[in-house]
């Protein structure tokens, strides 16, 4: 993932996304959605499609307006990135004038968990299940206590997993697995174009609790092969799946179908194997003139529905 971008544009109302998202999709992808029991519906032929809430970076986050655009986009399942949650708890707000990361540290500290239960009830009532968490509390610097509290802030949203960019420091994998087993919750560790298909050999080694948050698109710019083998031997260790094309060699993020990602053959091993493990969509190419990022997610999640529903 890219380094997020935080300029918001201004939210145009939900009501004329919604009907230009309506536009781009078949009646096929509509068919069991929100029109049919007020709640969206990403589960296509035994497959989770889900969303990684950076793909909405270009517009307002608030965890309301998040949980719109999912519904919007006719998505059940997401990744969480921390700030919107953090923010729905009562974080500080960002202060370029003081140690922003001692503040945080300190909010995280005594922070309770009673606003993140709060969050998961609104996302489920809704019909919408947080499964994985990105918080900003899992690096280096950050203390224990700031790693704990994203483990318990996670199971407060109702992950089974919390995600983070693979560490370089084998020390800090190790510290990160051992919490995880502490709280018996998974650390799913996610990696760019440094990727191989032994990169995370020795996290996995480290703890049972180490696992891997799988970029089918980094992965293919990264090696300019497939990914198809590294997700039959590593099946049993994934706990997530970014879904995006990109080119090989270091290539460009891609319009889905216009890369060298095998998206369509990853989609068909998941249902073919019964993976439970969620497909997560995430939107990094550029947004064409005169689109919008719920629109992007929609053409995305169609592009899945096709290709779970031939393969």
């Amino acid at each position: 993932m890219e380094k997020q971008n935080l300029s918001r544009r201004r939210f145009i109302g939900t009501g004329v996304l919604a009907a230009a998202g309506m536009a781009l999709a078949s009646k096929a992808s509509f068919a069991n959605s929100i029109f049919a029991d007020g709640k969206p519906n990403s589960m296509i032929n035994g497959v989770q499609v889900g969303v990684i809430t950076y793909s909405f970076r270009s517009m307002p986050g608030s965890a309301e307006q998040l949980l719109q655009y999912c519904k919007d986009c006719n998505i059940n399942a997401i990744e969480m990135m921390g700030d919107a949650a953090e923010a729905y708890a009562g974080a500080p707000k960002w202060d370029s004038s003081t140690d922003f990361a001692a503040k945080m540290a300190d909010w995280r500290l005594n922070a309770s968990m009673d606003k993140f239960i709060e969050l998961r009830k609104m996302y489920n009532d809704a019909g919408v299940k947080i499964y994985a968490w990105k918080p900003n509390a899992l690096g280096a610097k950050n203390t224990d206590a700031e790693i704990n509290y994203a483990f318990n802030a996670g199971k407060a949203l109702g992950c089974n997993h919390v995600t983070v960019e693979l560490p370089e420091d084998d020390e800090q994998t190790q510290r990160l697995g051992d919490k995880a087993a502490e709280h018996q919750m998974y650390v799913g560790y996610h990696a760019h174009t440094q990727a191989t298909p032994t990169l995370w050999d020795t996290a996995l080694r480290q703890s049972d609790y180490n696992a891997i948050n799988l970029d089918i698109g980094h992965y293919v710019a990264g090696t300019s092969t497939s990914p198809i083998d590294f997700i039959l031997k590593n099946s049993d260790r994934i706990v997530s799946m970014h879904i995006k094309d990109r080119k090989f060699h270091d290539g460009t993020n891609m319009p889905w179908g216009q890369g060298d990602t095998p998206i369509k053959e990853v989609l068909a091993l998941m249902k073919r194997k019964k993976y439970k493990f969620p497909a997560t969509i995430e939107l990094e190419y550029k947004i064409p003139e005169g689109s919008d990022a719920v629109k992007e997610v929609i053409k995305c999640r169609e592009y899945a529905q096709n290709a779970l529903s031939i393969a």
